[in-house]
């Protein structure tokens, strides 16, 4: 590890554990247009990043990037929770092959098994970016979790990403009498572009004979069509930002209208029959309302859905358990939606 990146571990850790105060008196204290109030946490850790150099993804290059967001997760992620086995496979798909990893957690093999899907604007992302709520799941949710390191945009724009989707599904299918997991209750998840994946996913299994039983949305793009009005409330400052989302948008569709419903599941004319939905939504957040929408279209559908807002936080909270408290509390209420959802014990 650089000095700097040791550094700046440092500095993050001793924020997180600051006086409620002390954090406020360095990010300062935001409310939203609903009343919402930003965690001081999270507020000092975003001004640490705006502090920090090549802070938007952007204007990078494209290889940069993806550099930037392994190592921004690497720093927020905290120490690596042990694992009774992590195992990287080969993801047969129907151009070729995806990398995979396999997280058994620390009480060993479970009969559930949890399809994880990272987030990064189908551009970004990678095993390592989103290795940390992978292990926090494993060990929290009581699952085994297989995260997916699906192609990514421009080389790979859409239908690439939710095709290799689709072929993990049924990887994961075929490997239950390996594995040990029940081939009917495996649930599939992911934040941002990998929540996205999860409900066009969802839809595309809705008649197949073996489908999800459950899906886990962490702050899902579900219209790219268009964008509401906490686009506009959250444009910038508050993590991902507008000109993120375009810049992703634009290396995702190509020449695919964004109203497509593989890349757009808000637009989808039908959306009952599907797996049961647990969907988080963050108070400072460009997608907030997109996704609070999605999970409204659901209920009206007949799914059996919940919706969460976690008022106090950003996007991208799954990256951050290794700092501080509140992110670390909403992924474990996550994990006790998984565990209920999923039947895991029985």
């Amino acid at each position: 590890m650089a000095l700097i990146d040791a550094v700046s571990k440092g500095v993050v850790g001793v924020l997180g554990r600051a006086p409620k105060a002390a954090q406020t008196a360095l990010g300062g204290r935001h409310v939203n247009a609903d009343g919402d109030v930003l965690e001081p946490e999270v507020a000092a850790a975003l001004r640490l990043l705006a502090l920090m150099p090549d802070a938007d993804f952007s204007d990078l290059p494209l290889e940069t990037a993806r550099r930037q967001i392994d190592a921004e997760a690497d720093l927020f992620g905290g120490k690596q929770l042990p694992m009774s086995l992590t195992q990287d496979v080969t993801i047969p798909t129907p151009e070729g092959s995806i990398a995979g990893r396999l997280y058994v957690g620390p009480k060993g093999p479970s009969n559930r098994l949890l399809l994880y899907f990272h987030g990064g604007g189908w551009v970004l992302g990678s095993l390592e970016s989103h290795d940390s709520p992978c292990r926090f799941l494993a060990t929290h949710a009581g699952v085994n979790v297989l995260a997916v390191d699906y192609r990514l945009a421009p080389e790979h724009p859409f239908p690439a990403a939710p095709n290799d989707a689709l072929a993990a599904f049924e990887y994961a299918v075929a490997m239950a009498p390996e594995w040990g997991h029940d081939p009917t209750m495996i649930g599939v998840a992911g934040d941002s572009a990998g929540g996205n994946l999860s409900a066009v996913l969802a839809i595309d299994l809705r008649d197949a004979p073996v489908r999800p039983a459950m899906q886990v949305l962490f702050f899902p793009v579900t219209d790219l069509s268009a964008k509401t009005a906490s686009y506009s409330e959250f444009s910038e400052g508050y993590f991902l930002t507008e000109k993120q989302m375009d810049w992703y948008s634009a290396h995702y569709c190509g020449d695919t209208d964004p109203a497509d419903p593989r890349i757009s599941p808000l637009l989808a004319k039908d959306l009952s029959g599907l797996a049961s939905a647990y969907v988080v939504v963050s108070g400072f957040d460009p997608l907030r309302d997109e996704g609070e929408a999605y999970a409204k279209r659901l209920a009206e559908a007949g799914v059996q859905v919940a919706l969460r807002r976690h008022g106090n936080m950003i996007h991208a909270f799954v990256n951050s358990t290794g700092v501080g408290r509140a992110s670390k509390e909403a992924m474990l209420e996550a994990c006790g939606a998984i565990r209920m959802g999923l039947g895991v014990g029985l």
